[in-house]
C-alpha cells in the first residue's frame, strides 16, 4: 500500500489530494492548488505591464507568457475549460515536489464570508505534470469534473493507516481491541469481551470478527454522486463514446452531445473495468518478473564478490610464483582487476536502483488501479479509466524493452598467461586485452537457394569456405523495389530469410553483411530479384489488369486454436470463441480477389472476412481493433466493422455451401465484399493504404476453404470499365 501513496498526492502541494479535479490531460489537481497556479492570459494584461510591475508571472519559468504557446481545440485537442482566478502577484514558492506555485496574496476570509473571486476576462491554467496550458471559460474551475472516486480511495488509504482500534468498554486507558461484534457494532478487548459479551444465550449467535475487518464493514458516510459539469443539478446517466466522458440527460437533449453516440453508463462501466483488469494482469506478470529479476541482480552482486575474491587469489598465486620480477607487474594487474570489479558492481547496482524505482512505481500504479476497480461509482470510474488503461499499457510496454535483462555478466573475462619465459615478464598482460579477432569476410549469397514466390522473396547465404573468423550475426538489406535506398529487413544469426509483403511485378536488389565484436564485414555481391508479374483477365470483352497471387493460410501467425487441413487451404477452430487466421501473402498495391467457401455452418455463428495488419488481435473477432477491416455475417444479414465500429447493415446472409468474395483494390484503395458473386452492400472501406494480409475469424461452428488466383467478379469489372 505504501507504493500507492505517490498516486494519491498532489504534484503541487505534495500532500494528499483535497477536493481533486480532473484536468483534460487526465491528471489531477487539488482545487485550491489549481486556483493558486492560475494566471491571466495576455488578453487581460500585457507582457510589458507585467514586467514593469514586477509580476510573479515572469518568475514562473514554464508559464512565461511571452514564450508560452497556448493549446487550442484546433492544434492540440484541448479546448477551453472551467476556472478563473486572479493572477498572483506575490513571489512564487516551491512545493515539496519542486513545482512552482503562487500563494494567495492574503489569508482568505472565513468560508461563510468569502465570496468567490471575480473572474478576469481570460485565465490560463498549466498542468504541472505535462505542462499543457489551458485557457479557461466563464465557468471557472467548476468546469472541471470532481474526482470523487480518487477521494474515496484516499479515504480508505488513510483509514488503513490509522492507529489500532481501542476497546469501547474499558473505563481507563482503553486497551487495543481484539474483536468486533457485527450485531452490537462494538469493539472489545479480550477481558471486556469475556465480561460483557459471553458466548452464551442470545449472544452466542452474534458474529465476532477481527477489528480491521470490522472497521471496513462499518458503514461510511455516503459520498456525493458525481454531477454533470454543464448541468449541475443532473446526475450522469449515459456515456458519450465520441467524447469518452459521462453525460446527463440534458446533455443529450440540448447539449453538445445530442448528435453523439451514447451507451448505457453501467455497461461501459463494466466494460472499462474489464479492460483495466485485463491490462493489470499483464502488468502484474511484469511486476512478478521484475521481483524475480531483482533477486537475480542481488545474487549477481554476491556472485561477483565471490568471483572477484577467487580471481584475485588465483592471480596472486600466479604472480608470486614468478619471483621478484613479477611483483611490480602484479600490482598493476591487480589494479586492473579491481577496476573491472568496481565497474561490474557499479553497473549492476545502478541497474538494481533503476529497476527498484520502476518496480515501486509499477506497484503503486497497480495498487491504485485495484483500489479504483473496487469503487462502485460508474461515473467517477469512467472519468479516469481511459487514462489509467493507457498508463497501465504504457508501463507494461516499458518493462518489455530489455529492462529485465542483466547489463553485466558475473564472470571476469580475463586470463593470465603464465607460460612465457622470464625475459617476457615486462610484456606480461591479459590475453584478451592484447588479442582481437579480425572482421568477418563478406558472406556469399547462394544463388541456387534464392527465389521469389508471389510477392515474397527467400534469400540464403553462407560464409566463405576457408573463413575461420567467428561470426555473431548477419544483416540483410533490400532496396524499395524502385532503385531507392537500401533498408535493413533482417538482423540475426540465421543464414536464410523470407521477406513478405513486397510489391508485385517489381525488381528488388538484396545484399548481406556479417558482424562480430570487432566490426562489420563488407557487403556481399548484390543480387537482383523479380517478384511475380500481373495477369490480364478479360471479362465480358473488357480486359482488366489484375495482379494474381496464389497463397494459403499461415499457421505461423495464426491463433493456436485454429485447425488447418487441405495444405493449409481449409481452416476451422477448436474454440467457441472467435479466432483469427491470416493469409501467407501481404498486399501493398494492385487489385486482388479471393473467395472463401463455407464448408460447415452450424448454430448460426457470425464469421468475419476481410484484411488485416500482421499485428492484428488473434483472439477476438476480426475488426474489433484498428488493425483489421472486415465484414461479419450471419444467416440473415451482414455488417462492416473496423475498430469495433459497426456500419452498413445489409440483408442477406450465408449458409453451408455459400461463397464469400473479398476484393482488395489498392489502386483505388477500396475494399468490397460479395456473397455468391453478388456485391454485398456498398463499397465497404475506402482510403486504404499500407500492407494488408487476407484474414478470417471463425469459431468451431464454421469451416471455410480458401480459393485464390481468381479473376475479379463481373460486377466489379463492369463498373470499372464504365469508370
Amino acid at each position: 500500500m505504501e507504493e500507492m501513496e505517490e498516486e494519491l498526492k498532489c504534484p503541487v502541494c505534495g500532500s494528499f489530494y483535497r477536493e481533486p479535479i480532473i484536468l483534460p490531460c487526465s491528471h489531477n489537481l487539488c482545487q485550491a492548488c489549481a486556483r493558486n497556479i492560475l494566471v491571466q492570459t495576455p488578453d487581460s494584461e500585457s507582457p510589458q505591464s507585467r514586467r514593469a510591475s514586477g509580476s510573479a508571472v515572469s518568475d514562473y519559468d514554464y508559464l512565461d507568457l511571452d514564450k508560452m504557446s497556448l493549446y487550442s481545440e484546433a492544434d492540440s485537442g484541448y479546448g477551453s475549460y472551467g476556472g478563473f482566478a486572479s493572477a498572483p502577484t506575490t513571489p512564487c514558492q516551491k512545493s515539496p515536489n519542486g513545482v512552482r506555485v503562487f500563494p494567495p496574496a492574503a489569508p482568505p476570509p472565513p468560508a461563510a464570508l468569502a465570496p468567490p473571486p471575480p473572474p478576469p476576462r481570460n485565465a490560463c491554467l498549466t498542468c504541472p505534470q505535462c505542462h499543457r496550458s489551458l485557457v479557461l471559460d466563464e465557468r471557472g474551475l467548476r468546469g472541471f469534473p470532481r474526482n470523487r472516486l480518487l477521494e474515496g480511495v484516499i479515504d480508505r488509504y488513510q483509514q488503513g493507516r490509522a492507529a489500532a482500534l481501542r476497546c469501547q468498554l474499558c473505563e481507563k486507558a482503553p486497551k487495543e481491541a481484539a474483536v468486533m461484534c457485527e450485531q452490537c457494532d462494538v469493539f472489545y478487548c479480550e477481558p471486556c469481551r469475556l465480561r460483557c459479551h459471553p458466548p452464551r444465550g442470545p449472544l452466542a449467535k452474534h458474529r465476532l470478527v477481527p477489528p480491521a475487518q470490522g472497521r471496513v464493514s462499518r458503514r461510511l458516510s455516503p459520498r456525493k454522486i458525481s454531477t454533470c459539469t454543464d448541468h449541475e443539478l443532473e446526475n450522469h446517466s449515459m456515456y458519450c463514446v465520441q467524447c469518452k466522458s459521462p453525460v446527463c440527460y440534458q446533455c443529450l437533449e440540448e447539449g453538445k452531445h445530442s448528435s453523439h453516440e451514447v451507451k448505457a453508463l453501467g455497461a461501459m462501466w463494466k466494460l472499462h473495468k474489464s479492460q483495466l483488469s485485463q491490462a493489470l494482469n499483464g502488468l502484474s506478470d511484469r511486476a512478478k518478473e521484475a521481483k524475480e529479476f531483482l533477486v537475480q541482480l542481488r545474487n549477481m552482486v554476491q556472485q561477483i564478490q565471490e568471483n572477484s575474491v577467487e580471481f584475485e587469489a588465483c592471480l596472486v598465486a600466479q604472480c608470486d610464483a614468478l619471483i621478484d620480477a613479477l611483483n611490480r607487474r602484479k600490482a598493476q594487474l591487480l589494479s586492473r582487476v579491481n577496476k573491472e570489479h568496481e565497474h561490474k558492481l557499479k553497473v549492476v547496482r545502478d541497474q538494481i536502483s533503476h529497476c527498484t524505482v520502476k518496480l515501486r512505481q509499477t506497484t503503486g500504479l497497480m495498487e491504485y488501479c485495484l483500489e479504483v476497480i473496487k469503487e462502485n461509482d460508474p461515473s467517477g470510474f469512467l472519468q479516469i479509466s481511459d487514462a489509467l488503461i493507457r498508463r497501465v499499457h504504457l508501463t507494461e510496454d516499458q518493462w518489455g524493452k530489455g529492462t529485465l535483462t542483466p547489463r553485466m555478466t558475473t564472470d571476469f573475462d580475463l586470463n593470465l598467461d603464465n607460460g612465457p619465459l622470464l625475459q617476457s615478464i615486462h610484456q606480461l598482460d591479459f590475453v584478451q586485452m592484447k588479442v582481437s579477432s579480425p572482421v568477418p569476410a563478406p558472406p556469399i549469397l547462394q544463388l541456387e537457394e534464392c527465389c521469389t514466390h508471389n510477392n515474397s522473396a527467400t534469400l540464403s547465404w553462407k560464409q566463405p569456405p576457408l573463413s575461420t573468423v567467428q561470426v555473431e550475426g548477419y544483416i540483410l538489406e533490400l532496396d524499395d523495389g524502385n532503385g531507392g535506398q537500401f533498408r535493413e529487413v533482417y538482423v540475426g544469426k540465421e543464414t536464410m530469410c523470407t521477406v513478405d509483403g513486397l510489391h508485385f511485378n517489381s525488381t528488388y536488389s538484396a545484399r548481406v553483411k556479417a558482424f562480430n565484436k570487432t566490426g562489420v564485414s563488407p557487403y556481399s555481391k548484390t543480387l537482383v530479384l523479380q517478384t511475380s508479374e500481373g495477369c490480364n483477365f478479360e471479362t465480358q470483352g473488357t480486359p482488366y489488369s489484375q495482379l494474381v497471387a496464389w497463397f494459403s493460410f499461415d499457421p505461423a501467425s495464426a491463433h493456436a486454436d485454429i485447425i488447418f487441413s487441405n495444405d493449409n487451404l481449409t481452416v476451422t477452430c477448436n474454440s467457441y470463441d472467435d479466432r483469427v487466421v491470416l493469409g501467407k501473402t501481404g498486399f501493398s498495391k494492385g487489385l486482388h480477389y479471393w473467395e472463401l467457401s463455407i464448408d460447415r455452418y452450424d448454430n448460426h455463428p457470425d464469421p468475419a472476412f476481410g484484411v488485416a495488419r500482421i499485428d492484428v488481435l488473434k483472439d477476438a473477432m476480426l475488426g474489433k481493433d484498428d488493425k483489421a477491416w472486415a465484414m461479419y455475417v450471419d444467416n440473415n444479414r451482414s455488417w462492416f466493422m473496423h475498430n469495433n465500429s459497426h456500419t452498413n447493415r445489409t440483408e442477406g446472409g450465408i449458409t453451408k455451401g455459400a461463397t464469400v468474395g473479398v476484393l482488395l483494390d489498392l489502386t483505388r484503395r477500396t475494399l468490397t465484399f460479395s456473397i455468391n458473386e453478388d456485391q454485398q452492400g456498398p463499397v465497404a472501406f475506402e482510403n486504404l493504404e499500407g500492407l494488408f494480409f487476407p484474414a478470417v475469424s471463425l469459431n468451431r461452428n464454421v469451416q471455410v476453404t480458401l480459393h485464390t488466383g481468381l479473376p475479379v467478379p463481373e460486377f466489379y469489372a463492369s463498373r470499372s470499365a464504365m469508370q
